[in-house]
C-alpha cells in the first residue's frame, strides 16, 4: 500500500475534512482516503445531456415525418 502526502492544502478544505469526518465518526485520513477512491474509482453518472448527445445521428430527418392516414378503414377518423 503506498503512502500519499497533500501540501498546501488550504486551511478550509482541511477544516471541512475534519468536520465531514467526525460527522461520520472517522478520522479524517480515512475520510480522506474515501474521498479519493469515490471520485477515482467510482464510474461517473453522465447527464440526461450527455447521454442524449452520445446517441449516434442515425437515420434522416424525414424517416420520422408523420404521415397521416386517410383511409376510409382508419379508427381514428
Amino acid at each position: 500500500m503506498a503512502n500519499l502526502i497533500v501540501r498546501n492544502v488550504d486551511d478550509e478544505i482541511v477544516r471541512a475534512l475534519k468536520f465531514r469526518a467526525g460527522r461520520k465518526g472517522i478520522s479524517a485520513e480515512a475520510e480522506h482516503r474515501n474521498l479519493l477512491a469515490d471520485v477515482l474509482l467510482t464510474p461517473r453518472r453522465r447527464s440526461f445531456e450527455e447521454v442524449i448527445q452520445s446517441i449516434p445521428p442515425v437515420g434522416r430527418d424525414d424517416d420520422f415525418s408523420r404521415v397521416e392516414d386517410e383511409s376510409p378503414n382508419s379508427v381514428f377518423t
